[in-house]
């Protein structure tokens, strides 16, 4: 007998790539997210369950103002009343299969800065848009 572990047939390691998602807003795929940060479903102490709190969507600075993040910030920066709201997703994905969904209701963008605009570099302009969740559903498809 060995004091070595055994493989275990059939045993699958199952874990998500960070580099593997995409976010929708209103059910329209959004194109050049570079990454969501600060995603937090829950919070509690003891029995009392805390405000959600605020997360960060880095994206790139893109042209079409008919792309939905560009109308979503067009709508918000208008705004006179109770700021826009949107439903977003983000979705996990494994190699393009959809393994967990993350659905925030009511989200409202109460930020908007830009990374560093630097003569010496050649990066991208980051737009970063801090979003205030009204609701947050987490579901596992096929579950």
């Amino acid at each position: 007998m060995t004091d070595q572990a055994q493989p275990t047939e059939g045993v699958q390691i199952d874990s998500l790539s960070a580099n593997e998602f995409a976010v929708e807003i209103d059910g329209e795929r959004a194109s050049g997210i570079f990454r969501v940060s600060g995603l937090t479903i829950f919070q509690r102490e003891a029995s009392v369950a805390l405000p959600l709190t605020p997360f960060i969507i880095a994206k790139m600075v893109q042209r079409d103002p008919q792309l939905p993040f560009n109308r979503w910030l067009r709508d918000s920066q208008a705004a006179q009343g109770d700021p826009p709201t949107r439903t977003l997703t983000i979705l996990a994905l494994d190699e393009g299969s959809e393994t967990r969904r993350w659905t925030i209701t009511d989200a409202w963008i109460s930020a908007v800065s830009y990374s560093e605009f630097n003569s010496g570099s050649s990066e991208l302009v980051e737009e970063l848009l801090t979003i205030q969740p009204g609701g947050i559903d987490m579901a596992w498809p096929g579950a």
